[in-house]
C-alpha cells in the first residue's frame, strides 16, 4: 500500500499544486492509496509513527513535502525496517532528495515511484542533549553559525520573498553574510569514537552531515556519503571575520577544502561541549540552545525507494 503524508503548505503554495498533480495520476492509474494532510507543526511526526504501526507488510511511504517535513517523519518512524521512503520535494532547498541524486520533476518522480522495485538502504544521524529528547536527521545538524541562519531562516521575511521569486536557496548565503558580523566565537571540546580529543578555541561553526549540502546547496562537506557509515564533519575554527567574508565565496562553491580555519573529518561518532550554550539546528530545524551534545551515525538504517 502507497501512503502519503503531504504538507501543502510548503514552498509557498507550490506544495498544493504539486499535490494536486500527483493526486490526478494516482486516480488515473486507480493506484490503492492513503493520504494524510499535515495541518500543524509535528503533525507528520504523529502521522509517520500511526503510519510505521499498521498491520501491513508492504508500507511505502512517501513524503510530499520539504527537508523540515521528512524531518518530521524520520522522527515518527519507530521501526525503518519496516518502511520504504520516497520523496516527491516540495521545499525552496530540498538538500536532502538532491543530496541522494534524486532531482526529479514531482510528475517523474511520482512515476517511477510507483514502479519502485528496489530501495537503496541509506544513513541517518541521531543527535541527543541532556534533558532532552533525541532527534535524528538525515542531511545534517549544526552548531553556531549555520544554526544560526537555520533559526533565522524559519521566520525570515527574507526567505519567503525570495520563494516568491523562485531563488529560496540563496536565503542561506544572505543571512549568513548579516549573521557573521555579529555572532560570536565558541569554545568547544570533541571526543571522537576512536578516543581523539580536538579543542578549537574560536569555533565559528561546526556542520555534521550525513549528505553533501545544507542550507539550500551550500556544500558543507562534498564527499559526504549517505551510506558509509560515518558522519562527515565541516569545521570552522579561529578564522577572522574579515577573511571570514573573503572564504564565504569559496564554501558556496565547494572550494573550502585546504583552506587554512577549516577542518574536515569523518567519524561515526561524537562527544561535543561548549564554554556556553549555543543555537543547534537538525535538517534546518531548531533543535535549541545547547552547551553538550552526543551525536552518532546509525548505519543503512532507511530505505529509500529508488
Amino acid at each position: 500500500m502507497f501512503y502519503f503524508i503531504v504538507n501543502r503548505k510548503g514552498g509557498s503554495g507550490r506544495a498544493s499544486q504539486i499535490w494536486h498533480i500527483i493526486r490526478k495520476t494516482l486516480r488515473e492509474k486507480r493506484v490503492d492509496f492513503k493520504a494524510y494532510l499535515t495541518n500543524h507543526e509535528g503533525h507528520a511526526t504523529k502521522l509517520a509513527t500511526m503510519i510505521n504501526s499498521l498491520p501491513d507488510d508492504d508500507i511505502r511511504l512517501i513524503v510530499v513535502g520539504g527537508d523540515g517535513t521528512i524531518n518530521e517523519v524520520l522522527n515518527g518512524l519507530t521501526d525503518m525496517s519496516r518502511i520504504r521512503m520516497g520523496v516527491i520535494p516540495t521545499g525552496s532547498g530540498n538538500d536532502f532528495i538532491n543530496g541522494l541524486g534524486l532531482q526529479e520533476t514531482p510528475d517523474i518522480a511520482i512515476e517511477r515511484l510507483l514502479k519502485s522495485t528496489e530501495t537503496r538502504p541509506i544513513d541517518i544521524g541521531e543527535i541527543t542533549a541532556p534533558g532532552m529528547p533525541p532527534r535524528k536527521f538525515g542531511i545534517s545538524f549544526g552548531i553556531g553559525l549555520d544554526a544560526i541562519v537555520c533559526k533565522k531562516a524559519l521566520t525570515s521575511k527574507q526567505k519567503r520573498f525570495l520563494n516568491r521569486m523562485g531563488a529560496g536557496d540563496k536565503t542561506y548565503v544572505l543571512l549568513t553574510l548579516e549573521t557573521l558580523a555579529s555572532m560570536d566565537y565558541l569554545k568547544a571540546k570533541i571526543i571522537y569514537a576512536d578516543g581523539v580529543v580536538a579543542e578549537y578555541p574560536k569555533l565559528i561553526f561546526l556542520a555534521g552531515m550525513n549528505l553533501p549540502y545544507e542550507g539550500g546547496g551550500v556544500p558543507m562537506s562534498p564527499n559526504a556519503s549517505p551510506d558509509d557509515g560515518m558522519l562527515s564533519l565541516c569545521i570552522a575554527d579561529s578564522i577572522g571575520k574579515v577573511k571570514a567574508f573573503s572564504d564565504l565565496p569559496l564554501l558556496v562553491k565547494a572550494k573550502h577544502g585546504g583552506v587554512k580555519g577549516f577542518h574536515f573529518r569523518d567519524t561515526e561518532a561524537f562527544d561535543i561541549s561548549l564554554d556556553k550554550p549555543e543555537v543547534v539546528h537538525v535538517d534546518g530545524e531548531y533543535y535549541g540552545d545547547i552547551d553538550s551534545l552526543h551525536v552518532r551515525c546509525i548505519p543503512k538504517c532507511l530505505n529509500i525507494m529508488i
